[in-house]
């Protein structure tokens, strides 16, 4: 029995479970010695020198699995802490400085006539966090390796603008304006973290819990892009991301700490700021959030620091040599440290340490009030200076480290670690005074005004502003700060569209494969084909982008390090460390995080870079439109392109792939240009007036947005008559009537709707004389863009004349009733209705999609060219062209309401 014991794997985690025992003497030398200690020093002695030996042997890379979670306490030992080399008094002063002037600024702002909020605590649980970070490591535009990249958690904004008071960067005024963009004179302060709308101040949107530690992953990641493609240096550049505890839970926090240890990004460290508490109460009231995210983080391959406790818990863990200390903070949950902080150091010595009488008579020495000051981890610059010190000159792996803290702290006893505390806007006249004694701040009682009580600044000639500016100056510059350094790309001219502008002669291809043709030959220039960052979430295939593969290939840090199965082949996967495609998996908002990092290039690194993401259509704005608004915040720049768009054109895939509303989810963000084109001269238009606006001499904060579809088709020339201007505004004119007839019609179309336009437009012809115009409608949202903005200009304008709208400056001499069709549901087309000067009916793909054939779906919906010809008819019956009865004898020639009279078409469209 003994000897089948011992044949049991004794740690399987990875490693083999069967290895054979080749000197069985040394093996029962080494157990021999374990009993040894155990017997003679204690079981918590022999647990030390295993998690030591566990420790070395990772040290030397022995292939020992990692340990989920430790004890919870400090991962850096007090004897292992480096010296500080800061002037820690004057650290201290200016960190109470700025708690004060952020607080004010929330509680300022809540005054009488303004009462916009704010929040207090949570800078104030992590003012440590950051001071350190701003005194010692965080590195400005100016500085020689370019400067880091920091994520600042958005809530704690006030932090920030009270540091920028303090170097002279913003002025009382200007404190004042917080959260009153519009009407404080002279502008306000954003909220939180918002790069449009302080494009000189903020560089990274992070207020929409869970982007910032997924955009900050990738923004990593990226600088490595570029590094190793030989774009720019960004060898000394770290990225920094400020999180919280509660934020965690998002699914984008950790979604993607995997993509961070796979590529060893040792230039990404996150700093958590473990205070306990969500929004509304605890984080884990009835477990431990830090062992929690220690064990997912240690599990996916990172280095994690914890700094748990302060350095007057140092003493007490030295005397604890029985472990009965750390018993009691291995066992006590969140809810309970929460507490405790609410309440007093009697309180503490009680309810913690009085739970086991070794650990009460380790504190008998101590008063209550000594007990209350036992600080915590997150709190103490030392041992946060010894975490982020150990973080940056860690390598091989990203680091996350986990500082323990109260939120409200400092705040007075109304504040600290009170469950509502992240509503509270404003503080008592009794807080006020707590709060400055606290913080030893030289104000009289008189000035503490009940609504607006004073900043505090030392003065320009003050030891603690001369230390202050001079850190800054010796880490490169103030931040946050955004600079664009950036200059405008030399273009390609006209030529190189003037392929996609012929048409496809005989040949039957899709917008997909037109773009791409375009997009392989861009990636050819000599000025800015290197700029070109295909980002595909592992759908290149589907998009007929494979091509690329052999030529542009796809980043990887370690390159091809195995023989591909399909390397004989002319479309081979093909990895490198120099590769153009970011590969990112099936992994949409992963790769919005990569096109919101390349599309920014221009500002965070001064090399503006182009980014192509292309996706399944359902899957883009649906699925990720929360990490499109945070690019539009970050003022990106680039492509994306909703592949196999449409409700009816991937036909195969059925409802939950089937795209009929993305252009409606993408019209609601204003920096996102939406088009549908049909055709490929109409890709190619819009691809170089693209490129201009971005990318030009004066290049627009925008990124542009257009639907390609894999139905084929003969794609025609650009015809002579048509102008670019109307393909860019959103309507023109493709084909006028056929022939000359009084009942005239306006057929609208978009897309891959414009063949079945133009079919209708043959079915009135022939089959009910009646002459009907084809408009081409490249971007519904342009159209509507353009009309609201007309009718603002003349609100403002004293005889209130409007100028006139696109859409209805081209349909004004147009004759009959106008009938739009899409593969989009109706209101995609129905944004322009109100300023159509005729009758208007829009046909749509509302409802659910359908697996079936393209024919069958659009008969479906009542899309195709037979409802287009009755719809046509309804309207003009309606106006009394012709009898109702016309429009009948139509429904009953096509049977427009039975699927299997749909005459057959392209069937194809299954990925």
């Amino acid at each position: 029995m003994a000897n089948s014991r011992e044949r049991l794997p004794v740690i399987s985690d990875g490693l083999p479970s069967q290895l054979p025992d080749i000197d069985p003497g040394e093996t029962s030398e080494w157990l021999e010695s374990l009993d040894a200690v155990i017997d003679n020093a204690g079981r918590q002695r022999a647990r030390y020198i295993m998690l030591r030996l566990l420790e070395r042997a990772r040290e030397k890379q022995v292939g020992v699995p990692a340990l989920r979670s430790t004890d919870y306490i400090n991962t850096i030992p007090p004897e292992r802490e480096p010296w500080f080399p800061g002037d820690e008094h004057i650290e201290r002063r200016l960190r109470a400085y700025m708690r004060w002037n952020a607080a004010i600024m929330v509680h300022r702002a809540q005054r009488p006539g303004v009462g916009v909020g704010g929040h207090i605590s949570t800078y104030a649980s992590s003012a440590s966090l950051y001071e350190v970070g701003f005194n010692h490591f965080f590195r400005g535009h100016d500085d020689p390796g370019g400067g880091d990249q920091i994520y600042f958690q958005g809530h704690a904004s006030p932090g920030m603008y009270a540091r920028a008071f303090l170097e002279g960067r913003l002025n009382e005024h200007q404190m004042d304006g917080f959260r009153q963009e519009f009407s404080h004179q002279g502008g306000g302060l954003s909220s939180y973290p918002h790069p449009r709308l302080m494009p000189d101040f903020w560089e990274f949107p992070t207020v929409s819990m869970g982007l910032g530690p997924i955009n900050a992953i990738y923004q990593a990641r990226f600088n490595r892009y570029l590094h190793s493609r030989g774009i720019r240096d960004t060898s000394q550049q770290h990225v920094w991301a400020f999180l919280g505890d509660g934020e965690m839970d998002e699914v984008e926090s950790l979604g993607a700490i995997g993509v961070a240890a796979r590529e060893e990004l040792d230039n990404l460290t996150f700093v958590i700021n473990c205070n306990l508490q969500r929004l509304d109460g605890p984080v884990r009231g009835n477990g431990k959030v830090m062992q929690e995210l220690e064990a997912f983080f240690r599990g996916a391959g990172w280095n994690v620091i914890k700094v748990v406790w302060g350095r007057e818990w140092d003493p007490l863990l030295a005397a604890d040599t029985d472990g009965a200390l750390v018993n009691l903070m291995n066992t006590t949950p969140d809810g309970d440290y929460q507490t405790y902080k609410a309440e007093s150091g009697s309180f503490v010595r009680e309810h913690f340490f009085g739970r086991d009488p070794r650990t009460r008579k380790m504190v008998e020495h101590l008063s209550d009030d000594e007990i209350w000051n036992l600080k915590r981890g997150g709190h103490d610059y030392r041992k946060l200076y010894a975490a982020y010190k150990s973080a940056t000159e860690h390598t091989g792996q990203p680091t996350v480290i986990l500082a323990k803290t109260i939120k409200g702290w400092t705040l007075g006893s109304h504040f600290e670690a009170r469950n509502a505390t992240h509503q509270m806007k404003k503080l008592t006249e009794d807080d006020l005074k707590e709060f400055r004694d606290r913080l030893f701040l030289d104000i009289p009682d008189e000035k503490l005004d009940k609504y607006l009580p004073p900043y505090y600044h030392p003065g320009k000639d003050s030891d603690e502003y001369q230390y202050l500016m001079e850190r800054r100056r010796q880490l490169g510059g103030a931040i946050p700060k955004r600079v664009d350094r950036s200059k405008p790309l030399a273009l390609p001219g006209k030529e190189m569209y003037a392929q996609l502008k012929k048409g496809s002669g005989k040949q039957k291809i899709a917008t997909t494969m037109a773009f791409v043709r375009l997009l392989k030959d861009l990636m050819k220039d000599k000025n800015i084909g290197d700029r070109f960052v295909p980002i595909i979430p592992d759908e290149a295939r589907t998009f007929g982008m494979d091509s690329l593969f052999p030529t542009a290939k796809i980043y990887s840090p370690h390159g091809q390090q195995y023989t591909s199965v399909d390397r004989e082949l002319m479309l081979a996967y093909k990895e490198s460390q120099q590769g153009q495609i970011l590969h990112e998996g099936i992994n949409e908002a992963g790769s919005v995080a990569s096109f919101t990092a390349v599309a920014t290039s221009y500002a965070t690194q001064g090399e503006p870079m182009i980014p192509i993401y292309i996706f399944y259509s359902m899957f883009g704005f649906q699925r990720t439109g929360d990490g499109f608004w945070a690019a539009a915040d970050q003022l990106g720049r680039g492509f994306v392109l909703g592949a196999t768009a449409g409700r009816t054109t991937l036909n195969g895939e059925g409802l939950q792939h089937e795209d009929g509303h993305s252009l409606l989810l993408a019209s609601t963000n204003p920096a996102v240009v939406a088009y549908d084109p049909a055709y490929a001269y109409e890709v190619a238009v819009i691809t170089e007036d693209g490129l201009r606006r971005m990318y030009g001499e004066n290049p627009e904060n925008i990124f542009y947005y257009f639907t390609v579809y894999n139905e084929p088709m003969v794609m025609p020339a650009m015809p002579d008559h048509v102008d670019e201007e109307g393909i860019l505004k959103g309507l023109y004119k493709y084909a006028p009537a056929t022939k000359d007839s009084p009942l005239k019609a306006q057929l609208l179309a978009s897309g891959v709707a414009l063949p079945w336009a133009l079919r209708a437009q043959q079915l009135l012809a022939e089959d009910w004389n009646v002459a009907a115009d084809v408009w081409s409608v490249t971007s519904w949202t342009e159209l509507r863009r353009d009309a609201v903005e007309a009718e603002e200009e003349a609100l403002v304008q004293a005889d209130g004349e409007a100028r006139t709208p696109w859409i209805t400056a081209q349909l004004a001499d147009s004759e009959g009733p106008v009938i739009a069709s899409s593969d989009w549901m109706r209101s995609v087309p129905d944004q322009i209705s109100r300023w159509v000067p005729s009758d208007y009916t829009s046909l749509g793909t509302d409802g659910f999609g359908a697996s079936d054939t393209r024919h069958a779906l659009r008969r479906h919906f009542k899309v195709d060219a037979e409802s287009i010809a009755v719809a046509t008819l309804r309207a003009l019956a309606k106006r009394g062209e012709v009898e109702a009865s016309v429009a009948a004898d139509a429904l009953a020639k096509y049977r427009i309401d039975d699927v299997t009279a749909a005459p057959p078409g392209e069937t194809g469209g299954a990925s």
